[in-house]
């Protein structure tokens, strides 16, 4: 450091104890902002209007349960049938968009409960807010699942009320002192959206009520066309596709290109419908990412401006006081401090930037795993879903799981989405720093200097691989008649030799490697549930893939298509029997109208029976059934291959039961 920068220096720490505080960017003060629609005032009045909605549809319920035809309707205490895959998703996820908002902005939030301002006992009222908020978004949910025309009319109200008054609370306070001035208004917009989406679709299901096309039936699940179009599409015969005979031909670069993008898009089919609880977990996860994004993006960004522009020539004494001399004129160091600090925030937004597109990208591939997943355990295919044999039947861990698999995935993505920024902004900015500006300047190459320095060891190391691989393909290794065969044996052992020092060392190198990239992949995958960050022989003791598997279990066993098929046809049986009654009294009309009616039973009832027959082959080996069946407990474990009976073992055991005891009895298989 030069005399004059000395100097320069010790006359500014002069004139700093001199004056007063030195002039500082000014920033604008936000102050604490009371919308004319007092937010405690109208808790207190639509938790009334709530509770007064609830004990309506209570008395619509019970009068509905006491009519003719509703004796299997749901009562109020179950807002919505997560296990039907037919109903109508939008009205759930909304609601579930509603609540995730507004649980996300608790912690920061001054008032988690409104009803009071006691900030001494913020921890206590945040509990209690965390059981509040349900229950006053429990009705917009509840009002749909009666498929009532009163239930339509009080959702179209109570979705109104919260919907305006949010709306006019924004208008009126727009910018709030919270992170930024404006996260209040931006955190509110999936909120907004949400509640809007109820205002519109309430009053289209009353609408749809009024004309008689809104299906009200309590049984739509079984009585729908979407489990029998399942059946037979799964039964249906496929054409052989002219690609089986151009036998067994590789496929092109870009053709596994094209597949690799296809694989990362999700497109719907026709006779494949998502299961409730994944459609919600989408939409929040959807919500997450721009949330998580909002808060990371606000939280930074903001504060890195007012530094940049609060920049100015004093911050020339400040580096030399740390021996960082930029340049001898005062006005380029605030230039280049300027620009160093740009670069700083770029890469900050390039980071949380990568993030975003780096986790939709993953909801869209779980999406496609999610249906590959459920289609394959839906015909049986365990062992390619679990690489384990597993029981497709409830259990307490199962339903544990399967209650918090849309919490927990929210949760998930949030903290992954944390953590990716941080590790994505360390990287750029390592790049940008060390390598880019060096590189356009010409100066403070310490990165590039360090490598030159070493480059006849990295060129060893470079050489002894390229010498290795080299070797392998050319003289090593010799094809012969279509087959491949070591060759030149006494060379290949001395080479192996004279080289393992320097293959200890790029052993190292390897390891360092394959750190960053585990690192790196399991950063990037953070986020997911569907696949495990661990091992496939220890992959149980990942929490989050063991609860997506569980979560598997419920679905599979308590909403599989084929059997709901089978339910739907049962109960189609019995109505058709009951309705039998009233036509054979009427059997007095003539004889030809009984032959009638006897040769139409006939054919009820061998069509009756064929397709009991026919759903009786297809749930024969259905792995979820198979530990049920009380005529299969006495097989042995040999038996069985991934849940199924293996009919070629079953004479054989037959005949070893015969050699040994009769008394004793082989227990079932332990499944996991």
């Amino acid at each position: 450091m030069s005399e004059d920068t000395v100097k320069d220096y010790y006359d500014y720490q002069d004139w700093y104890s001199e004056n007063a505080v030195p002039t500082m960017v000014p920033v604008e003060v936000i102050p604490p902002c009371d919308p004319t629609a007092d937010d405690r005032l109208y808790h207190i009045c639509i938790a009334a209007i709530s509770l007064v909605v609830m004990l309506i549809l209570a008395v619509l319920a019970r009068r509905m349960k006491l009519g003719d035809g509703q004796k299997g309707l749901p009562g109020l205490l179950s807002p919505v049938n997560f296990l039907d895959h037919t109903q109508h998703k939008g009205l759930a996820v909304a609601v579930f968009g509603v609540l995730f908002c507004k649980l996300f902005g608790l912690a920061i939030a001054p008032n988690p409960l409104p009803f009071t301002k006691d900030a001494g006992n913020k921890q206590n009222w945040m509990i209690l807010s965390l059981f509040y908020y349900p229950a006053l978004y429990y009705p917009l949910l509840a009002c749909g699942t009666l498929h009532n025309q009163v239930g339509y009319v009080l959702g179209s109200l109570l979705s109104w009320t919260h919907f305006g008054v949010l709306v006019w609370q924004k208008v009126d306070c727009p910018k709030t002192p919270e992170i930024y001035k404006y996260y209040s208004l931006f955190t509110s917009l999936p909120q907004i959206a949400c509640l809007a989406f109820l205002s519109f679709q309430y009053p289209l299901l009353l609408f749809k009520g009024l004309k008689g096309t809104e299906k009200n039936n309590a049984t739509e699940d079984l009585n729908s066309s979407y489990y029998k179009d399942y059946v037979k599409k799964i039964l249906k015969k496929k054409k052989a596709s002219k690609d089986s005979t151009s036998g067994t031909e590789k496929p092109s670069r870009i053709e596994r290109m094209t597949d690799a993008v296809k694989a990362y898009i999700y497109t719907p089919e026709e006779v494949f419908r998502f299961p409730l609880k994944l459609a919600i977990s989408a939409v929040v996860s959807f919500i997450a990412i721009y949330q998580m994004a909002l808060i990371l993006v606000t939280s930074v960004v903001p504060t890195l401006q007012i530094v940049r522009r609060g920049v100015d020539d004093k911050i020339a004494f400040l580096l030399a006081g740390f021996n960082i001399v930029l340049s001898e004129d005062r006005d380029e160091v605030v230039r280049i401090v300027v620009f160093y600090m740009w670069c700083v925030e770029v890469c900050y937004l390039s980071a949380m930037t990568l993030s975003c597109l780096v986790n939709l990208a993953m909801l869209m591939r779980s999406m496609v795993l999610h249906r590959s997943n459920l289609k394959g355990l839906y015909r049986g295919d365990i062992y390619n879903v679990y690489n384990c044999q597993r029981s497709i039947r409830p259990s307490r861990p199962a339903l544990v799981c399967w209650m918090g698999f849309t919490s927990f995935q929210a949760a998930h993505l949030c903290l992954g989405m944390l953590i990716q920024t941080m590790v994505f902004f360390l990287c750029i900015l390592i790049a940008v720093f060390l390598i880019l500006i060096p590189i356009f300047h010409g100066q403070n190459l310490m990165l590039l200097q360090v490598v030159g320095n070493m480059w006849p060891f990295l060129l060893m190391l470079i050489l002894a691989v390229v010498v290795q691989h080299v070797a392998a393909r050319f003289f090593f290794i010799k094809k012969l008649a279509g087959t491949r065969d070591l060759n030149n044996r006494g060379s290949l052992f001395l080479m192996t030799y004279l080289l393992f020092p320097v293959n200890v060392l790029i052993g190292v190198l390897l390891g360092l490697w394959r750190l960053a990239i585990t690192a790196l992949f399991n950063i990037v995958h953070l986020g997911r549930m569907d696949i495990s960050l661990l091992n496939r022989n220890v992959e149980a003791f990942d929490p989050a893939y063991r609860c997506y598997a569980h979560y598997l279990k419920i679905e599979v066993s308590q909403s599989h298509p084929v059997m709901k098929a089978f339910c739907g046809l049962l109960l189609q049986c019995a109505g058709q029997e009951g309705s039998a009654g009233p036509k054979a009294r009427d059997a007095e009309e003539g004889i030809q109208l009984v032959k009638q009616e006897k040769k139409q039973n006939k054919v009820s009832t061998a069509k009756r029976a064929r397709g009991h027959w026919l759903l009786l082959y297809t749930l024969v080996n259905n792995p979820s059934l198979v530990g049920s069946r009380k005529h299969f407990q006495c097989q042995s474990s040999e038996s069985f291959v991934n849940g199924i009976l293996n009919r070629t073992t079953k004479g054989d055991s037959k005949k070893k039961a015969g050699t040994k005891d009769a008394g004793k009895e082989v227990e079932p298989a332990a499944t996991n």
